[in-house]
């Protein structure tokens, strides 16, 4: 896993997986084995599941050529709200992409550190 800045500003983490390194085949096998993982979290609540692919493709957006697939899986961590601010880096999203020979898996760094680190093991998971 990898931590990077995108744009200069945002801060994600994401790992790239061959396609034989997994035992999923594609993007929504993907999203259904981190969907059994979220709805086993007791503080973790699915929301939706956003197929950013489509919606690119129905605006007349433009997709890199090398991309096949693009869905985000959609959910909150909602354990306390001390803040009205918390509710600005709420929901959180993990973005799967299908490239020719790899998965890309990544998500925006959380405020809270344990959010970030269950969803690291989350999506380390898809490797065991």
């Amino acid at each position: 896993m990898k931590q990077k800045i995108f744009k200069e500003k945002y801060h994600i983490f994401e790992i790239e997986f061959t396609k034989s390194e997994l035992k999923y085949s594609t993007v929504d096998e993907i999203i259904d084995e981190l969907k059994k993982k979220i709805d086993a979290n007791e503080i973790i609540a699915y929301i939706a599941t956003f197929n950013q692919y489509d919606h690119t493709v129905n605006i007349k957006g433009d997709i890199n050529p090398a991309i096949k697939e693009a869905k985000n899986i959609v959910f909150c961590f909602g354990k306390e709200i001390p803040t009205p601010e918390v509710l600005a880096v709420r929901p959180r999203s993990i973005g799967i992409v299908e490239l020719e020979d790899s998965f890309v898996v990544n998500f925006l760094e959380a405020p809270n550190e344990q959010a970030n680190v269950a969803m690291e093991n989350i999506v380390k998971s898809l490797i065991d």
